[in-house]
């Protein structure tokens, strides 16, 4: 196991009727900045339970965050905060509302210019607490640093770390009036985070190992359940609390990490404006095809633990075990090939120009050159 430090200081405030805790988890005399998405939560009852827990504090609200939040639009809510003064953010919504949350966070007390900040770590400074209520699980945000912007104009996204929600609220019962789709690319999403930090390097952590597969034996033995009925409160809040503990930290101590998978999925959504999830989804069977011999032992565990893949040659078992994860994402409902989505030869190979300009070099091993890049997207058209 490698050196490691970890700390989480994010509190989790889980189950049904805990958006009222809000009253008592900011205090009366912050003025608030509320974040939200495209409108969902005034149609699920969200929007009224948050509103409710604050009546007696000082708030203010920005609506419009996107999907793959962009740069231009949380420029504006950073210029709002500034405005106001705010000194606390409460992001209501799913991992993109989330994310761009902690850019505007990290936006408001600081004089540079917000892509800027994304594009420069060395830029972070002093950033406004904020918390959150997840509505969407997925991305893990509301329990870690991490946040992904887009740019619209050099259609461009890219990784940024600002600092941990101070607390985040899971209410299951809010992604009971979830579209089908959101959940399946949710569960998809929190399926790509365990492995990129699960399939890499063997005998790294046992205990690390075991968490990561029981993270992914939960999401395959739950996903048929949530798929028949999504308002299984229990499903739902095993689906909640997976996403959130795939990338919170803890399955990552001492252990390599891959995010190959993510890094080429950004730029199909880039590019494309696809769902982050889906994007991932395309990604990874073929990203596991290009790179079985040097993953062969973590691949080979991966199928007998998850899938009890035990059976035939290690050729035949690695092969069974990649198309059974392929089944698993199609199971969801959703597409496997960058041709299902009208995705051409050009898109990869503006993705290709792109990491040989950049001389960015993926993977655990940094050994995924453009060239496998573009042996991965071609095995994945």
């Amino acid at each position: 196991m490698n050196n490691f430090q970890f700390q989480n200081p994010t509190k989790l405030i889980f189950g049904k009727g805990q958006i009222a805790k809000l009253v008592e988890e900011i205090p009366l005399n912050k003025k608030i900045l509320i974040t939200f998405g495209g409108g969902s939560v005034k149609q699920n009852g969200v929007y009224d339970q948050v509103k409710k827990a604050l009546k007696n504090h000082n708030c203010i609200e920005f609506w419009g965050i996107e999907p793959n939040p962009t740069v231009e639009t949380l420029r504006k809510a950073i210029t709002l905060g500034k405005e106001n003064q705010i000194d606390f953010l409460l992001a209501v919504g799913g991992g993109s509302v989330l994310d761009g949350t902690k850019l505007i966070s990290a936006g408001i007390l600081n004089e540079n210019e917000a892509w800027d900040i994304v594009r420069n770590p060395k830029l972070l400074g002093e950033c406004v607490v904020y918390g959150s209520v997840l509505t969407l699980p997925a991305t893990g945000s509301e329990m870690n640093r991490g946040a992904v912007i887009s740019n619209m104009v050099t259609h461009e996204k890219f990784a940024f770390y600002s600092t941990y929600p101070t607390f985040s609220i899971l209410d299951p019962e809010t992604t009971f009036s979830l579209p089908e789709f959101q959940v399946a690319v949710g569960i998809a999403d929190t399926f790509v985070h365990v492995m990129e930090q699960y399939l890499t390097t063997p005998n790294q952590s046992p205990l690390m190992d075991r968490w990561a597969e029981g993270i992914l034996q939960t999401l395959v033995e739950i996903s048929p359940k949530i798929r028949k009925n999504q308002h299984d409160y229990d499903q739902m809040s095993n689906f909640m609390l997976c996403a959130t503990m795939a990338l919170n930290g803890f399955i990552s101590m001492g252990v390599s990490q891959d995010w190959a998978t993510h890094m080429i999925g950004h730029e199909i959504t880039a590019l494309h404006n696809t769902t982050h999830g889906q994007s991932l989804v395309i990604v990874l069977p073929a990203l596991m095809s290009v790179l079985a011999k040097q993953k062969q032992e973590k691949i080979l565990q991966y199928g007998t633990r998850v899938w009890n893949i035990t059976t035939g040659s290690t050729e035949e078992k690695i092969q069974k075990t990649i198309a059974q994860t392929e089944t698993f994402f199609r199971s969801l409902g959703l597409a496997t090939k960058l041709s299902e989505l009208n995705i051409s030869q050009d898109t990869i190979d503006e993705i290709v120009s792109r990491f040989e300009t950049r001389g960015t070099m993926l993977g655990e091993n940094q050994n995924v050159s453009a060239d496998v890049v573009k042996e991965i997207l071609e095995l994945a058209k």
